[in-house]
């Protein structure tokens, strides 16, 4: 099946059009959120992990069992949450999104039982993070921007590396100071104190959304640019049958899922691998924090890349710089080597999410983005929730983490060889 390709002919340089400059309020409004999202759970845990297994008893493997059950139940919502977004307002499902998350922070809180914890990630923090962002806010800036696509969800993403720059010190001093339960508080009540009226303020669907709402004059130029913008989002939406039966839709599902399995189980063990050389919380926190640092300029480079440039090249540029991290993490023995390798495999991971949602749009259009996206997240389940817990079951055994980064280094290999079979020009 050939799917056309959605044109890239728009200037968005200088905000002639009222459609065009509020694309850019769109962008910081995701940037926002995903900070907030993705950046207080995901790279806050690592940091909550031993004061989490310490709490209940357990070992490593069953601390990451929790985050990998948000993984789970995240992946088999998605085609779900993609199939709302795309029918639905996308500010509503953020909005529901914003409240569940909050909601669940405040319970964690209050947690007494490590069955308490699995089951609050499971629900409330599973749900909410993925409504709020991810998908909901790659959704949104993919409706707003077709040239220059993937510079936009590059910025728009830097709010979770940015997120990663601050959170793992934020949350480290606030462990230390009033204790974890204090901690999961003051999340829930920033997200809904802080999230939940911009949301309410900004977030409209699409160009059409805001069309509706301002009503331009017929033969304006502001009507003309945003009726140009609109008519990019026609085609037809994939059936699950046509995607699932796409050698793309599964060469991006194989490569995704094998680098996000490295990613995730890298960032949350990191924490407690420093600590373990001897190194205190409130120093290691901020080895995170250099990786995160570090993906904000590679979602810069990146975004600029796969607008300019071949989106494997990307890849494999990204994919190169997390083999060098991994391999420096494997063998750094000094709180500098440390710093470097971590700053190494955050600029090749920072490309990640700007440059998946760059291929997917270019692969399958705008119409059905939130769709296929939803679609690859189960796909991916498999392989991409393995590698944290994985690490955790190596630790608890082995008493270090050398043969789990062995192992992902041979995952990226395999991710860079599954690249080269990826068609960019056309979807077949």
């Amino acid at each position: 099946m050939q799917q056309p390709h959605p044109s890239k002919d728009i200037n968005l340089n200088p905000p002639q059009s009222s459609s065009i400059y509020y694309g850019w309020k769109i962008v910081a409004v995701a940037f926002f959120v995903d900070f907030i999202a993705v950046g207080f759970f995901f790279y806050s845990y690592g940091v909550f992990f031993k004061a989490l297994a310490e709490e209940f008893g357990g070992s490593r493997l069953d601390v990451s069992i929790g985050i990998t059950l948000v993984n789970i139940v995240s992946a088999v919502i998605s085609p779900f949450l993609g199939k709302a977004l795309d029918s639905y307002p996308i500010r509503s499902v953020m909005i529901f999104g914003t409240v569940t998350l909050s909601l669940g922070f405040f319970l964690l809180s209050l947690i007494a039982t490590q069955w308490q914890l699995y089951f609050i990630l499971a629900t409330l923090i599973a749900f909410g993070s993925s409504a709020m962002g991810g998908l909901s806010t790659a959704k949104l800036v993919t409706n707003w921007f077709f040239t220059k696509q993937g510079r936009a969800l590059g910025i728009a993403t830097m709010g979770i590396s940015l997120s990663g720059v601050a959170m793992p010190i934020i949350s480290a001093w606030m462990i230390q100071q009033y204790g974890w339960r204090a901690g999961f508080t003051v999340f829930g009540a920033v997200t809904l104190l802080c999230v939940l009226p911009v949301v309410l303020r900004y977030v409209i669907t699409s160009p059409a959304e805001l069309k509706s709402k301002h009503q331009p004059s017929s033969g304006t130029a502001e009507a003309t640019q945003a009726d140009n913008i609109i008519s990019r989002q026609s085609g037809e939406h994939w059936s699950i049958k046509q995607a699932l039966g796409n050698r793309n839709f599964w060469l991006v599902v194989v490569t995704f899922a094998l680098l996000f399995c490295c990613n995730g189980a890298t960032l949350t063990h990191m924490v407690p691998r420093v600590t373990d050389m001897g190194f205190s919380l409130t120093q290691a926190a901020p080895i995170l924090s250099f990786a995160a640092a570090a993906g904000v300029i590679g979602k810069v480079i990146y975004g600029w890349i796969t607008d300019y440039s071949n989106a494997r090249i990307a890849i494999w540029i990204a994919i190169f710089c997390q083999f060098i991290g991994q391999f420096f993490l494997l063998n750094a023995d000094s709180y500098g080597s440390l710093t470097v390798a971590a700053m190494i495999f955050g600029f090749g991971m920072g490309g990640m999410v700007p440059i998946h949602g760059s291929l997917v749009s270019s692969l399958f259009g705008q119409k059905g983005f939130g769709y296929i996206m939803g679609l690859m997240r189960p796909a991916m389940l498999p392989i991409m929730v393995s590698g944290i817990p994985l690490a955790g079951w190596i630790y608890d055994t082995t008493g270090n983490y050398d043969l789990a980064f062995e192992i992902f280094m041979i995952l990226y290999v395999l991710a860079a060889i599954a690249v080269v079979f990826i068609d960019e020009e056309a979807t077949r």
